[in-house]
């Protein structure tokens, strides 16, 4: 298991690579709409992992209430994990709470899950499923 990500909510991507391109030197590699979680996505490889530029589509979305009540900042932390469904069925007999009952299709056509802060000492975490028969 590694750290896949640190996802970041923020108003506008193009602002905020201010920062982290121009201060950190740290350079966006793709960026995507996830229409299924109402984001536009930018990722920023550093070291082993990435950073993750979340922005709302729309003022209805998670991550624009996110921004309304929170600010921008941290979202989520996302754990690298080599089977998603497996986990959330593991996660759920232990009774965790889970935002789905079920992994769906996130950034880069990834399964994903994500674990109610509630059961993870306040922290959003996402899991990310492996991309199978590659080696990291």
């Amino acid at each position: 298991m590694k750290i896949d990500h640190i996802g970041i909510a923020v108003k506008s991507i193009e602002n905020s690579l201010g920062f982290y391109e121009g201060v950190l030197g740290v350079r966006e590699a793709e960026r995507e709409v996830v229409e299924d979680q109402g984001v536009t996505v930018a990722l920023l490889p550093i070291g082993d992992s990435r950073i993750e530029l979340l922005e709302p589509l729309s003022d209805d979305t998670v991550v624009a209430k996110f921004i309304s009540r929170r600010g921008e900042g941290l979202h989520h932390i996302c754990y690298e994990v080599d089977d998603v469904a497996r986990k959330v069925e593991d996660l759920k007999a232990r009774g965790l709470r889970l935002l789905d009952g079920y992994p769906r299709r996130g950034a880069e056509g990834k399964l994903v899950a994500f674990v109610h802060p509630s059961s993870a000492g306040g922290v959003l975490v996402e899991l990310v499923e492996k991309e199978r028969g590659i080696e990291q």
